[in-house]
């Protein structure tokens, strides 16, 4: 099935929405003001040495000076002994001395960027680690077989005496010899720009940028099965004209530059399936539907069968409802970008060849992902438990933020709980200060039920505590909230 990749840039963000057969199947968001320092490398000026605390702090020229413990100093380490103590940071580092370093982890509140000297550059399927000599292979492939199996193959593609170690990443289980090849050579290329850069540039230089959203889409998302790439920004095509000339060169025929009137998402339909896919709701063809809930711990998908009667029974009914479930599934895990442990809730099928078909529709559908995917089968409770790798936020996490109103809670309290809420409250200041009056702020709602229903019950309290209570409507409040003033 052929793939169209859409390059939507403007200056706050970068969005790319991958389509087959017309629909949105992935979508990746990159926002300008959070693309993050992680994996930026930078030569850097060691501002002072802590020998109390084996660590230094380096100037890589942003606003605050970042911090390199002796742990995470390459030339530090024992290669004979690599259990062994570290060399004392005072033996290894001075003031004024200027180093290559590459950031670990991004600077949170007033704590400046953590650094390593141990350089790490990621391809597609190989991570380039310049300093090191060894062929190791990503945890996430569990086979010995298949591990020794890369490696060997690697160490076969090396030229002799090829200075640098790799790590093989879990992309790589099905590359063929070209794919690794061309990755190495991709990666050797950045790392002779650093080395270059580095003997040229002042210190505090900014020396290598991971790559941003739209070159990774040349990188990492370009595959036989895509047709076009098409981008519209002319100034960013020519920027990645240029990039895929130097890196990627066999994907540039499928690049484009579009130049309709009409916004290029717009023309797809990517503005409606965004808004969809920030709904608990998912409509199904057949009238059935999915509700998907996100949480903290995991993520459920609900199958219901909604006005769907178009079974010869209803066992056939529940049987084809689960069928398009599964490839809606699917879609909507790579769209929304769900990972970690989701649930997985079909309509229960008593029918044990039915639910065999359901799951292999489903690991077929999932085959597409790009994304490590586990899948057990039915459990005791009818439930499907798999996995989904966390490669990036969530759609819903990059563009929403937990609701003010109802702080994640998914509900609010109703006006007549508010009511009571307050009536509470009221009676709570009466017994503790002696005002002349008591003021109640609060929602349109909650004003308007105490102006009728709850009428009765104000006036009597305003007799019980002998004190005049006025409402106020504040329409900048939501419903929960609530003051009560003593004036």
């Amino acid at each position: 099935m052929n793939e169209d990749i859409l390059i939507n840039i403007t200056p706050q963000e970068t969005r790319v929405a991958l389509i087959v057969q017309g629909a949105v199947q992935e979508l990746h968001i990159e926002r300008t003001l959070t693309r993050g320092l992680a994996g930026n490398i930078y030569l850097g000026k060691v501002v002072r040495v802590l020998p109390g605390m084996q660590s230094a702090f380096i100037d890589i020229g942003l606003e605050r000076a970042a911090f390199l413990h002796v742990a995470d100093i390459w030339e530090a380490r024992n290669p004979d002994t690599p259990n062994a103590a570290p060399t004392p940071i005072e033996k290894t580092l001075f003031d004024g001395q200027v180093l290559m370093v590459q950031v670990i982890k991004d600077p949170i509140g007033t704590k400046g960027a953590r650094l390593s000297t141990q350089i790490s550059i990621a391809g597609r399927m190989l991570v380039f680690l310049p300093q090191d000599s060894h062929i190791g292979i990503s945890q996430k492939i569990e086979k010995e077989a298949d591990r020794e199996a890369l490696r060997a193959r690697l160490q076969g593609l090396l030229p002799a005496g090829e200075k640098g170690g790799f790590i093989v990443r879990t992309q790589a289980e099905d590359a063929s010899d070209a794919d690794l090849l061309g990755d190495v050579e991709y990666l050797k290329k950045t790392w002779k720009a650093i080395t270059e850069g580095a003997r040229t540039r002042p210190a505090t230089s900014l020396l290598y940028q991971d790559l941003n959203l739209a070159q990774r889409v040349l990188r990492d998302f370009v595959h036989d099965e895509t047709a076009t790439i098409q981008v519209d920004s002319r100034e960013n095509y020519q920027k990645l004209l240029e990039f895929g000339t130097e890196y990627t060169p066999t994907v540039l025929p499928k690049l484009q530059h579009y130049t309709g009137e009409r916004p290029l998402f717009d023309l797809y339909g990517v503005e409606e399936e965004i808004q969809r896919a920030l709904g608990r709701r998912v409509e199904l063809k057949s009238g059935g539907y999915l509700i998907v809930d996100q949480t903290e711990a995991m993520t459920t998908i609900d199958v219901n069968t909604g006005g769907f009667v178009g079974g010869r029974n209803f066992a056939d009914t529940i049987f084809k409802t689960n069928l398009e479930a599964a490839h809606a599934i699917a879609r909507q895990l790579r769209l929304r970008n769900l990972g970690g442990i989701i649930i997985l809730d079909f309509i229960d099928m008593e029918n044990l060849e039915h639910r065999n078909a359901v799951l292999a529709e489903l690991k077929k559908a999932l085959a597409r992902d790009r994304t490590k995917v586990s899948v057990s089968g039915f459990s005791a409770l009818g439930l499907v438990e798999m996995t989904r790798k966390r490669t990036r936020e969530s759609l819903a996490h990059i563009l929403c933020e937990v609701c003010p109103a109802c702080e994640g809670k998914g509900q609010v309290k109703t006006s007549r709980t508010i009511c009571y809420e307050i009536l509470r409250e009221l009676l709570r200041e009466a017994k503790q200060f002696n005002p002349r009056e008591f003021r109640i702020l609060a929602s349109q709602e909650v004003i308007d039920l105490f102006l009728e229903e709850e009428s009765q019950h104000l006036a009597m309290l305003g007799d019980f505590i002998g004190k005049q209570i006025s409402l106020q409507v504040e329409n900048s409040y939501h419903q929960e909230q609530y003051d009560v003033i003593l004036m």
